[in-house]
């Protein structure tokens, strides 16, 4: 009895959920929407359109500064586990690299948005 009434409600919702997805299918053929995302370059042009080194820039700067949120946070709960200098000491050397990081690249031009 109830092995049968599980098999109905998830056929039924099964149908349910093909009927809502050809349902809400648009009939309408764009372009843009059609052609593979190319980092939003036109697809049907050259491929060899020179990429541009600012936005890999940006990109490297955003990922290093997504690292960094994900390793401060786990520092932020471990602080009732350990001692206050212990965690103030790899809360330092943490940021020490960061900004080190951060100053080479101001040096190498890196965050230079005039070219």
């Amino acid at each position: 009895m109830m092995l049968t009434m599980s098999i109905f409600i998830m056929t039924l919702s099964f149908l349910m959920m093909m009927m809502a997805s050809l349902l809400s299918k648009k009939t309408h053929i764009d372009r843009e929407k059609s052609s593979p995302f190319e980092c939003g370059f036109d697809s049907k042009s050259s491929a060899r359109t020179p990429f541009s080194l600012q936005f890999f820039l940006i990109a490297v700067i955003f990922l290093i500064f997504d690292v960094e949120i994900t390793l401060i946070l786990p520092l932020i709960i471990s602080l009732k586990l350990t001692n206050m200098l212990s965690f103030m000491m790899v809360t330092i050397a943490f940021m020490l690299i960061l900004l080190f990081g951060l100053f080479h690249e101001w040096n190498q031009g890196a965050l230079n948005w005039e070219y």
